[in-house]
């Protein structure tokens, strides 16, 4: 089974960047020298690394890929200092039609 990894790149903008990869160093090289003329990251250089994380299922990996490019920023953050108490706190649902809300109103 081919290990993959999901990460997260700083730009140099302070946008952040997810990615996967089956090789982080290769691949953060190419992000960092802009090898890839048409790349999100070509013209928001230099990158950082800030987080990865290793999957030895690939449609883990590609699924955890897509669940964090839809995350907020704060939320991203938070995953990346390993807060996990502020991750959680972010993730729950604050609409007036939340039923917790509801409950808590009664």
């Amino acid at each position: 089974m081919k290990t993959l990894y999901v990460y997260i790149l700083e730009c140099a903008d302070n946008s952040f960047y997810v990615g996967v990869t089956n090789n982080v160093g290769r691949r953060f090289i190419e992000h960092a020298t802009g090898i890839h003329d048409n790349s999100y990251t070509n013209c928001r250089r230099p990158v950082k690394l800030l987080f990865c994380k290793e999957f030895k299922s690939p449609i883990k990996a590609i699924k955890y890929e897509k669940q964090l490019k839809g995350w907020t920023r704060a939320k991203k953050i938070a995953l990346i200092n390993n807060d996990i108490d502020l991750l959680h706190d972010l993730a729950k649902c604050k609409n007036e039609t939340n039923h917790n809300r509801f409950l808590k109103s009664r």
